[in-house]
């Protein structure tokens, strides 16, 4: 008995519509047209005799028929990617990361070009942002963040551990030998808190003695002063980690404060995926030197 089964492309455009709540999100995942999506998507409807769509402030959002039939759709397109890519045995397609801005720009945009070259077939699109995704309404597949002190709601992998070290230019603060040489320094901090006077007391040093104020700066700006000898930075080892190569930083003193680390975030339903898998797995293999 023939199965009854819409258009294939109609309930492509469907089923990435409602992971994004947006047509236009939809559009650009497939590679297709806004008008396209809308089409299908109305099509659909007019088959099924439902709503799935309502028009919300931002976009569209699901109806309540919209949302149990998804919730059948992409499960069933989740087992037809997971059989093809065993058939083949290569994994293919776009991989969604949303990534802290300083993280992608200083330690995983510089060693993508390794990942697209062992797996020509995925693509990753890295969204840069603060703000994290929400990875359970489908903005991205993966989320890379700075963890401290809290357990993250989604599954996650730790990809380093961040340990945060003093650096300067080292032709302005190369002398610096012990942690009071840097006392009377202009001292920069890419968090809240007080992570100096930690450091300092791990160092060695009296916290009372331990001057204020610590000027505290997007991380992005404070490296820049950093490296135009305008002070001294504690920021993480990783992400000093190719101003040190380069010979534009130098680590100063030897003496780490570990106060969290990065780590990858995937919703489960996005594991299914082996695209998805395999960039977590290389890059949880490429944060490995800056695991202790």
């Amino acid at each position: 008995m023939p199965r009854s089964l819409p258009p294939l492309n109609a309930l492509r455009a469907f089923e990435a519509a409602g992971r994004h709540s947006s047509f236009s999100r939809a559009a650009e995942e497939l590679g297709v047209s806004h008008s396209s999506i809308s089409r299908h998507v109305r099509g659909l409807e007019q088959r099924l005799g439902v709503q799935l769509f309502r028009d919300a402030a931002r976009g569209v959002e699901l109806s309540t028929e919209g949302r149990a039939y998804l919730g059948h759709i992409t499960p069933a397109f989740d087992v037809i990617s997971e059989a093809t890519e065993a058939m083949t045995g290569r994994a293919s397609g776009v991989v969604t990361i949303s990534c802290e801005p300083v993280f992608a720009t200083h330690w995983l945009m510089p060693r993508l070009g390794q990942f697209m070259a062992a797996f020509p077939d995925i693509e990753p699109r890295v969204q840069s942002s603060y703000t994290l995704a929400d990875l359970g309404g489908f903005e991205a597949d993966l989320a890379i963040r700075s963890v401290i002190h809290t357990v993250p709601e989604q599954p996650a992998k730790i990809i380093c551990d961040a340990p945060l070290y003093p650096y300067g230019a080292p032709e302005k603060y190369g002398w610096a030998k012990t942690a009071k040489d840097l006392l009377n320094c202009k001292r920069y901090k890419d968090r809240l808190g007080d992570p100096w006077r930690v450091w300092f007391e791990l160092a060695g040093v009296d916290p009372e003695l331990v001057p204020a104020p610590e000027w505290h700066l997007q991380t992005s700006l404070a490296i820049e002063l950093a490296l135009s000898g305008e002070g001294v930075l504690l920021i993480s080892a990783e992400i000093a980690h190719r101003f040190e190569v380069s010979g534009q930083l130098k680590r100063l003193i030897d003496v780490p404060y570990r106060d969290g680390s990065y780590q990858v975030l995937a919703e489960p339903q996005a594991l299914r995926r082996r695209a998805v898998r395999q960039f977590r797995d290389w890059v949880v293999d490429a944060g490995a030197p800056f695991r202790s």
